[in-house]
């Protein structure tokens, strides 16, 4: 089989699973190991090729965490989250939004974004049926929420993971670059939320006061196994923490994490086996495959040396480039395979433009994959998971519906991130952050105030009539 013949095979293998996983006509598990099974029999790349193109560390991560996550979720402990936020907003909607959402954008930074939203929309349910108001809004504030806490550490959002896998970059690496500009992009995107709804989200008083009624304690299911789950949690997030200082990789940190709460937990393997997605980590397996060929057959490297051509060789426009443009193509298509694609391009322009650094780099991917889910209904996992619980329940969200008040939200937040990667640029690390926390943390500030006014103005007027 000629070079060219390879190269040309790999390429419509790659762009038809593509199509098809972007289709949604078969499912994207059997797409992609569809895909991976055509370039080995075909022997685009022979099955050992196969195997070392498999991130393992990215699949042993998501393995463990969903294994903690499914033991927990049995605890109740997210739903008590959730009512206890409601709860602690007095039952006045406006700041229910921002208290759900404070809890599912925390959530996401620290488990995965689908079981997040799995959790948290049941309840966001009950507690807008509760108000007899509509849940939508609720629900797009939970969406946008969940993709954007997910930005905010190495193991909140499956590109993070891979980008974290490929890298040298550990887990405090994620926090301290990419954290600050997602408090920023937080507090812009419910303060604008608000605004879009105030109008919408208003209830009457003895609604309101039948949240307070409603008791949290109720949703704990069995407290000896949730003092076993956080014991578990706080170790595992600890081992994340010093992961890249004990030299172990994030895998090996989440599975033992996953046995040791096995051990306490006397949890069934079968049962607790059951909460992993494993189409989702099969999806992934026969992705790496097709990147795989991809990259062999040398298609990566040829896109690198175009884009290099593009950008003139130059860091800063490099990192702009991959910004907006993984932030547009992630609004329409699924990050992960996109990024899983992009990972070796941005390996082969630091190597052939002698770039040095690639963080620039690998913070524009990130941010750009990560935010860009928002901007439609297919955009992200949550997103299309939201929307079906939403229709289930005879409370259709349309794609345009969605696109009018997410796309320029998203757009909002891939600017901030361009000032905050060049201003990063020129002071990486701690003075970058520092400097994005205080930022935020006075947008925080002037965001109260402004509620704090309207709630005084919405009471007179109401005391008026």
């Amino acid at each position: 089989m000629s070079a060219q013949f390879q190269v040309i095979f790999a390429t419509a293998v790659f762009l038809i699973t593509y199509a098809v996983i972007v289709s949604e006509k078969i499912h994207r598990s059997v797409a992609a190991l569809a895909g991976a099974a055509l370039v080995v029999l075909f022997g685009i790349i022979n099955p050992e090729e196969a195997t070392e193109a498999i991130d393992f560390n990215t699949i042993g991560l998501l393995v463990g965490m969903m294994v903690i996550v499914g033991i927990t979720r049995e605890t109740g402990v997210f739903e008590y989250l959730a009512i206890k936020a409601a709860r602690q907003a007095k039952g006045e909607p406006l700041r229910i939004v921002a208290a759900l959402s404070l809890v599912t954008a925390v959530l996401s930074a620290f488990l995965d974004n689908v079981t997040t939203v799995l959790l948290i929309v049941p309840v966001t349910f009950a507690i807008a049926s509760q108000l007899r108001i509509s849940p939508i809004p609720f629900l797009i504030a939970e969406i946008l929420a969940s993709n954007i806490g997910g930005t905010a550490t190495l193991i909140g959002d499956p590109p993070n993971i891979m980008i974290g896998s490929k890298t040298s970059l550990g887990f405090m690496d994620f926090v301290i670059n990419l954290t600050p500009v997602i408090v920023v992009v937080y507090v812009l995107t419910i303060f604008a939320l608000r605004l879009i709804y105030r109008r919408q989200l208003v209830a009457r008083p003895d609604l309101q006061a039948a949240i307070m009624n409603l008791d949290e304690r109720d949703e704990i299911k069995d407290p000896v196994l949730l003092k076993k789950c956080l014991f578990v949690l706080f170790l595992t997030i600890g081992g994340f923490v010093l992961h890249q200082y004990v030299h172990l990789e994030s895998s090996v940190i989440a599975l033992s994490g996953a046995s040791l709460l096995l051990l306490l937990s006397r949890e069934d393997p079968e049962h607790a086996l059951h909460a992993v997605e494993w189409p989702v980590i099969f999806f992934f397996v026969g992705l790496f495959v097709v990147v795989g060929a991809l990259e062999k057959v040398g298609v990566i490297e040829a896109i690198a040396r175009f884009s290099l051509d593009v950008t003139g060789g130059q860091l800063v426009p490099a990192a702009m480039l991959i910004l907006w443009l993984s932030a547009i193509a992630s609004a329409f298509v699924d990050n992960i395979p996109f990024v899983a694609t992009m990972i070796p391009l941005i390996q082969d322009m630091g190597r052939l433009g002698d770039l040095g650094n690639l963080n620039l780099l690998w913070w524009s991917l990130s941010l750009g994959a990560c935010l860009g889910g928002n901007g439609t209904v297919i955009g992200a996992s949550a997103n299309v998971v939201v929307i079906g619980m939403a229709e289930k329940r005879g409370q259709p969200i349309t794609f345009i519906g969605f696109f009018k008040v997410a796309f320029p939200l998203m757009i909002m937040s891939i600017v901030v991130s361009t000032v905050y990667l060049l201003v990063w640029h020129h002071f990486p690390g701690i003075p970058s952050m520092l400097g994005t926390l205080a930022v935020g943390l006075i947008l925080a500030v002037l965001v109260g105030l402004l509620q704090r006014l309207e709630a005084r103005r919405s009471r007179e007027t109401a005391s008026h009539n």
